[in-house]
């Protein structure tokens, strides 16, 4: 009986199955670490910098734009701009607190987003 109704049951009368030819139990699995010639080699100076500079623009944009993203609906530039007061429909579903709520929580997850990416980075040895 299995553990796993999912699973097919195994019959007793049937042989195992033959290995594939070329295969042995030496061979990796998906789970397997990755051997060492596969660890990524380290960054020369200017991909280090480069990928320094990536990750710090990344959190700074990220950071802004959250910090924007909170403040700014609940300002009155939210609804009294150029934009909507040529679409009264559009400033009405903009001007809710359902869609203001609903931006500011886009822009603590943004920030959250960049602080987390910002104390995980880590360079490889």
């Amino acid at each position: 009986m299995t553990a796993d109704s999912k699973l097919p049951v195994e019959n007793s009368t049937t042989a195992p199955a033959p290995p594939a030819p070329g295969l042995n139990e030496t061979t990796a699995t998906l789970l397997d670490p990755p051997p060492p010639a596969a660890v990524p080699r380290a960054h020369s100076g200017l991909q280090l910098w480069l990928h320094r500079t990536s990750v710090f623009l990344f959190v700074l944009i990220s950071a802004v734009a959250g910090v924007l993203l909170v403040i700014l609906p609940w300002t009155p530039e939210w609804t009294d701009n150029y934009l909507l007061l040529s679409f009264p429909w559009l400033r009405t579903f903009v001007s809710t607190g359902f869609f203001r709520g609903l931006c500011s929580g886009l822009g603590l997850l943004d920030i959250w987003i960049g602080f987390w990416e910002a104390l995980h980075y880590h360079e490889h040895p």
